[in-house]
C-alpha cells in the first residue's frame, strides 16, 4: 500500500461523499430536484468528502484517470415520474462512488485483502438506491442517520473541512490521488 493511506481513510472519503449524496436525495430533495432543470446544460451530481453535494456541469479539470459522475442527470428529469428519476440517479451515483473508491484502492496499491476489506465495509451499508426506494420517495429522515453514521466512522478532520462548496479543501488521500493522476498524465505526454 502507498504511504500511510489506509482502507479506513478511503472508506471515510467514501462515507463522506455518500452522506452528501444522501442529503441531496433526502433532506435537500426539493432543492436538488429544482437544480436539475432540463433546460440547463449537462449536469452532474457531485458528493464531497465533507458531506456536501453540488449539481454542476462536468469538471473539465478532472484528470482522465478519475471516474466522474454520470453526465446529464437533468435531461431525463421531466420524462419520468419524480420517484423513478430519484431512484435512477441514486443507482448511477452508487456506481460512481464504487468506481471512485476502487480507483483510490488502485492508486494507493491496495492488496487483495485490503480491497476485500474495503468492499466489505462498503457492502455493509445500504446503497443510496435502497435508501431512496425504501420509503417509496426521498426519505427525509434517513439523511440524519446517514450523516451521523458517516461522522462516527470518519476520523476527526473538522479542521480540514470546508464550510462552502466552492472552496472545498481536499483531504490528504485525495491530494495523493491528484498527484498520482498528474504523474500519470505527464508520463503520457
Amino acid at each position: 500500500m502507498a504511504g500511510n493511506v489506509t482502507v479506513e481513510d478511503v472508506f471515510a472519503i467514501f462515507k463522506g461523499r455518500r452522506a452528501g449524496l444522501i442529503k441531496a436525495f433526502t433532506t435537500d430533495a426539493e432543492k436538488f430536484y429544482e437544480q436539475c432543470n432540463p433546460g440547463k446544460e449537462k449536469l452532474c451530481l457531485f458528493g464531497y468528502p465533507n458531506e456536501t453535494w453540488e449539481v454542476k456541469p462536468p469538471d473539465e479539470t478532472l484528470p482522465p484517470a478519475v471516474p466522474e459522475p454520470i453526465i446529464g442527470i437533468n435531461f431525463a428529469r421531466d420524462k419520468m415520474q419524480e420517484k423513478e428519476w430519484f431512484s435512477k440517479v441514486a443507482i448511477l451515483s452508487d456506481g460512481w462512488l464504487l468506481s471512485l473508491a476502487f480507483c483510490y484502492a488502485s492508486a494507493f496499491k491496495f492488496g487483495k485483502s485490503e480491497r476485500n476489506k474495503l468492499f466489505q465495509m462498503i457492502n455493509d451499508l445500504p446503497t443510496m438506491a435502497e435508501v431512496v426506494t425504501e420509503a417509496g420517495e426521498p426519505a427525509k429522515d434517513m439523511a440524519a442517520s446517514a450523516s451521523a453514521s458517516a461522522s462516527a466512522a470518519a476520523p476527526d478532520n473538522s479542521k480540514n473541512r470546508s464550510r462552502g462548496k466552492t472552496s472545498l479543501q481536499l483531504t490528504p488521500p485525495e491530494k495523493a490521488l491528484n498527484m498520482f493522476t498528474s504523474y500519470q498524465r505527464r508520463g503520457e505526454e
